[in-house]
């Protein structure tokens, strides 16, 4: 019997990615606060929920039966600067009635769609030359804004979880922080006066393909065990591809759920880089403050 999922956010973009391969291996149950359009392959198939109504009871049923809930869903920011951690614990209560309503059905595992912004404050040491990666091991995440801040949320309430501190039920996770999973258009960084080749360099290493973001959350449902080294089912991967310029590290997933990477942004992209790399010498450390940073 094919293993029972939950997709929440299923009619987003990251959905639009993975769901293909998710509807060749798994029993699917997709939701959403929107239907899908009816161009869409799983429109007509999509359960309107609200995850962040606090009465948990209303959405009990979804995860009736279900091993592994994929969390993908969000709150859509206002864009108002006043409204930004307000916005975002929208988000934090949201993953944690993901979570709680798992542990309350029984289900065995949430694989949470975190970002790379978990650990933001890090890339201003990358790119001054202090450090020269970021594991999800170390340094400890850290953010100077309220969209990595909720991820980092995310992350510790899944450790919560996944502990089972007070004799509470286990439920295992995967927190991926997504990296840059759009193609890399070189024009945004070399056009209209806009000689950029650092910005152009770091989506380069936050690069993840389709069938790459696919994989890994594959691995990370079906692998058998996902203890760290304490013992508890919780694990926190990069969302990237075997990128040459990465300065995220991924050798965590590739350890623990075997994932191997076919994609390079190196290769895919080596016409690009060529033409606009080699002509725009790299601009050296970030300004303190400057903000480079995109992705997921």
């Amino acid at each position: 019997m094919s293993r029972r999922v939950l997709v929440t956010g299923a009619t987003g973009y990251i959905a639009s990615q993975i769901l293909p391969t998710f509807a060749e291996r798994y029993d699917l149950v997709l939701c959403d606060v929107r239907a899908a359009d009816p161009s869409s392959p799983v429109a007509g198939r999509v359960r309107i929920a609200d995850l962040a109504n606090g009465d948990l009871s209303g959405n009990a049923a979804l995860f009736e039966g279900v091993d592994t809930v994929v969390h993908l869903a969000y709150n859509r920011r206002s864009r108002d600067p006043d409204r930004d951690y307000f916005d975002e614990r929208v988000n934090v209560d949201m993953a944690y009635n993901v979570f709680k309503l798992t542990q309350r059905a029984g289900g065995r595992r949430v694989v949470m769609a975190s970002s790379n912004h978990a650990a933001d404050f890090w890339e201003y040491p990358i790119w001054e030359r202090r450090i020269d990666q970021i594991s999800p091991e170390s340094p400890r995440p850290l953010s100077d804004n309220f969209y990595g801040w909720a991820k980092e949320a995310y992350e510790h309430l899944g450790f919560v979880f996944a502990s089972g501190g007070g004799g509470r039920p286990i439920v295992e996770n995967v927190q991926i922080r997504i990296g840059a999973p759009r193609p890399i258009d070189a024009s945004r960084f070399f056009s209209g006066g806009r000689n950029d080749p650092v910005a152009y360099t770091r989506d380069l290493g936050a690069y993840v393909s389709p069938r790459d973001l696919t994989q890994l959350f594959v691995r990370s449902i079906e692998a058998e065990g996902i203890a760290n080294e304490w013992g508890v089912p919780w694990q926190v991967f990069y969302g990237i591809s075997g990128n040459t310029r990465s300065f995220w590290s991924i050798a965590n997933a590739r350890r623990v759920i075997g994932y191997a990477p076919e994609d390079d942004s190196e290769i895919l992209y080596a016409d690009d880089i060529h033409r606009d790399l080699t002509r725009s010498p790299f601009a050296g450390p970030v300004i303190a403050g400057e903000n480079r940073r995109g992705g997921f």
